[in-house]
């Protein structure tokens, strides 16, 4: 297998789908050489099956607003591969949503999700419906009218959407009550469901706290802790608030948080109470960060990210992606940043991934250190298949234990030296491998 060979061929029969482009070119860089030590996979034409998803269903979401008026919105549902377990991943709300970017994301989810050592295929859907502006009236019609459409596609053992960006607890629970409608039955067919009806403890903390305990892993193999250390974080949703709480309880200095409108910046770093107010404004009230540097005068920069704002030890892009580019990663390297580690999925674009490995610095790609949210879902899954609930203080545990997971196989394959380790390299490597092995054991299929 040649990967420029494979990459012409799908920028020919995929032309302008460049996330999804983009994220195939990064695995399929990483795995040739091992590929190639198995003339078996290149026999049974692997490379070009695990690339391409299993089927893509698209459909025209109708919906009723608060007006009276029918909207119209496109929902998709992108389910990549189930070699390895059910089709497993999110549900995206977001006004950027298309086909390109869901298939990225399966692609990526198909990976991620081997790395996590459950038994979880990988998919990804959405729809770009937006929720921000909407009334929880409208936003529950939009709900019901998407699951609607997909609902004989799921399943506890076939397909198991989550949460992703503009899809939360609420969003959750408003398909959830429709599938169990349309299914007529009480399975754990989504994650990330409400704690009054199946859902897991840690759930909304998982992706931030694994972010942060794979961070720990990486510091780690340099002697390091993240005491004192100077921390970047791009968003101020889920993921970036709950890796900023982690992180203050290490003992870490959180300076910088954002959105899409702007970047707060808070040289001696947030304290628990400033953090508290930004979970509140922007999951109680749906604020814009601005708003914190009203509340407690600090720099505010408007219509821009964090990356070049000051010197930082870590940085951790936890907004969207591609949102790190090229002069991000020499301004971070400039400033004397040590360790990059990505709660996004694919924030940092070629160049910047580039100019960190090159760098030897830490560099986690997300799908190994942004797995602890599908590593909880999938705990999930188990606790609804046993009709159990665990502790706050298990499912922590057990999260741990897979982030080490984790980083032990990224290291395993990723190893360079005595001194540097390819996180991209061992991430994508560990991840295929396990895919391949059940593809190849299952038959051409």
């Amino acid at each position: 297998m040649k990967a420029s060979e494979v990459m012409a061929d799908l920028r020919s029969r995929f032309p302008g789908e460049t996330e999804y482009l983009q994220a195939v070119e990064e695995v399929l860089g990483s795995i040739e050489e091992v590929y190639n030590e198995y003339p078996e996979f290149e026999k049974y034409n692997l490379v070009e099956r695990l690339c391409l998803p299993d089927r893509i269903l698209s459909f025209r979401v109708s919906w009723v607003d608060d007006q009276g008026r029918v909207r119209n919105n496109m929902g998709y549902r992108v389910q990549h591969s189930n070699a390895i377990g059910p089709y497993k991943g999110g549900i995206r709300f977001h006004a950027s949503v298309n086909q390109s970017i869901l298939k990225f994301l399966a692609f990526e989810q198909t990976f991620k999700n081997a790395l996590t050592t459950l038994a979880m295929g990988g998919a990804k859907g959405g729809s770009d419906f937006s929720p921000r502006g909407k009334s929880d009236m409208e936003v529950m019609r939009f709900c019901q009218a998407f699951v609607a459409e997909l609902w004989r596609q799921l399943g506890p053992d076939t397909d198991v959407p989550a949460g992703d960006i503009g899809v939360g607890a609420r969003e959750v629970g408003y398909m959830f009550g429709m599938y169990k409608k349309m299914s007529r039955e009480f399975t754990g067919t989504f994650t990330g469901k409400g704690l009054d009806f199946g859902g897991s403890l840690i759930r909304p903390e998982a992706t931030g706290y694994g972010n942060v305990y794979f961070l720990e892993q990486m510091l780690a193999t340099r002697g390091l802790t993240l005491e004192g250390k100077r921390v970047a974080i791009s968003g101020s949703g889920n993921v970036a608030t709950y890796t900023a709480k982690k992180l203050l309880e290490l003992g870490a200095k959180v300076v910088t948080m954002s959105d899409s409108n702007g970047t707060i910046y808070v040289p001696d770093g947030l304290t628990t109470e400033q953090l508290d107010y930004i979970f509140e404004l922007k999951n109680l009230y749906r604020g814009r960060i601005s708003e914190f540097a009203e509340h407690y005068p600090c720099e505010y920069y408007p219509n821009t990210r964090p990356w070049k704002l000051a010197s930082f030890d870590i940085a951790m892009p936890s907004a969207t992606q591609n949102e790190l580019d090229g002069s991000d990663a020499e301004a971070l390297l400039a400033g004397g940043c040590i360790a990059v580690s990505e709660g996004a999925n694919m924030p940092s674009t070629p160049e910047a991934v580039k100019a960190f490995i090159d760098a030897c610095i830490l560099y986690a790609p997300g799908k190994a250190a942004n797995a602890g949210g599908v590593s909880v879902s999938g705990l999930e899954m188990a606790q609804n298949a046993q009709k159990l609930s665990w502790t706050a203080e298990e499912v922590d545990r057990q999260l741990r234990r897979i982030m080490s997971d984790i980083h032990a196989q990224c290291e395993r394959y990723g190893r360079v030296d005595d001194e540097y380790i390819n996180y991209v390299k061992g991430a994508n490597t560990a991840g295929f491998m396990k895919v391949a092995r059940a593809m190849m054991a299952q038959g051409i299929l």
